[in-house]
């Protein structure tokens, strides 16, 4: 059976070797598996993230529990996991919390495959040596090294106080697990980046969430409840410029639209208070209460400077409703 991820293998010389570790190489990447999930073209997410999502699952235990990164899973109604023997098992969606990043998913059908013990990401340090594994086997998994730990704020309205970023850079990074050197979960693969050498040479990286943010929400994630608060939504996309931050876009009938915000406005405070990057943004936000409270901004377009205010929304609440398989 040809594999989904054909065209993703990591080069030969970049792969782990299994005796250069205490555990069961194979049986660990046994426990990564391909995802292939299905989303209508009308859902919210369609025009951003696509119809048609590839990436990767990592088998929790024995009752067919499933982590992956969220996005993969926004609005999906079919959602289809490939092992590595080429077997195909329908899963069914339980959750995502857009404030971790993870999703987690149900097979329907037995797994048959050991689950990654989970880790605890906090002793891992810049030089600590991991596994970056996608669902494959050893030719979809590289031997790296943790590059460093990180504050990290996305565009999309993100904000990681510690992310794990690793090199070499894996061809197919959603989902992916961060294996530790005792052979268990340490985070799970976001998005690719890019950073500057010493050399000024620009090299590419991955983000990993950190396994430990897990635990706290792994119940009410398996129960389909949400794992935190609805927080205050702009729906814009944003980026740091020089003293403030600039939107780049906004979506399409969400709080910032609505407001009538656009591309090239620059935030330059909230509720008065000044806000320098996006980390300082998304805090002031945050604090101005639960999602639906307004959110008073002091905005610059070209030369002129005004106060308005945006009504926020709860974003989970624009997603189309999830269905069973």
């Amino acid at each position: 059976m040809t594999s989904p991820f054909d065209g993703y293998e990591v080069e030969p010389q970049l792969r782990p070797r299994a005796a250069r570790y205490d555990f069961d190489l194979d049986a660990a990447l046994d426990a990564v598996v391909v995802l292939e999930a299905r989303v209508p073209a009308d859902a919210f997410t369609a025009a951003s993230l696509g119809t048609d999502r590839l990436g990767n699952g990592i088998v929790l235990g024995t009752e067919g529990l499933v982590l992956t990164i969220g996005y993969l899973l926004m609005e999906a109604d079919r959602v289809t996991l490939t092992t590595n023997d080429g077997r195909e098992i329908p899963a069914h969606v339980l959750g995502s919390d857009p404030v971790t990043g993870f999703g987690v998913l149900q097979a329907l059908e037995p797994l048959r495959l050991p689950g990654l013990p989970l880790g605890d990401s906090r002793r891992l340090k810049a030089g600590s040596s991991v596994i970056l594994a996608g669902g494959g086997g050893r030719a979809h998994a590289a031997a790296g090294h943790v590059l460093t730990r990180q504050r990290f704020a996305g565009y999309w309205e993100y904000l990681l106080e510690d992310a794990i970023i690793t090199e070499p850079p894996h061809p197919h990074w959603s989902g992916a697990a961060l294996i530790g050197a005792a052979g268990e979960l340490m985070g799970v693969g976001s998005l690719t980046m890019q950073h500057r050498t010493a050399d000024g040479a620009i090299a590419s990286n991955n983000l990993f969430v950190p396994s430990e943010l897990l635990p706290p929400i792994l119940d009410d994630l398996a129960s389909g409840r949400p794992a935190h608060p609805p927080r205050p939504w702009l729906g814009l996309f944003a980026q740091d410029a020089e003293r403030h931050v600039l939107i780049s876009g906004v979506s399409p009938g969400g709080p910032a639209a609505r407001a009538e915000l656009r591309a090239g406005d620059a935030i330059l405070a909230v509720d008065g208070v000044p806000v320098a990057d996006l980390a300082d943004l998304y805090g002031r936000v945050w604090a101005c209460g639960p999602a639906g409270a307004t959110i008073p901004l002091k905005v610059q377009r070209e030369g002129d400077v005004f106060d308005l205010e945006v009504r926020s929304a709860d974003r989970m609440a624009m997603m189309k409703k999830r269905r069973l398989n």
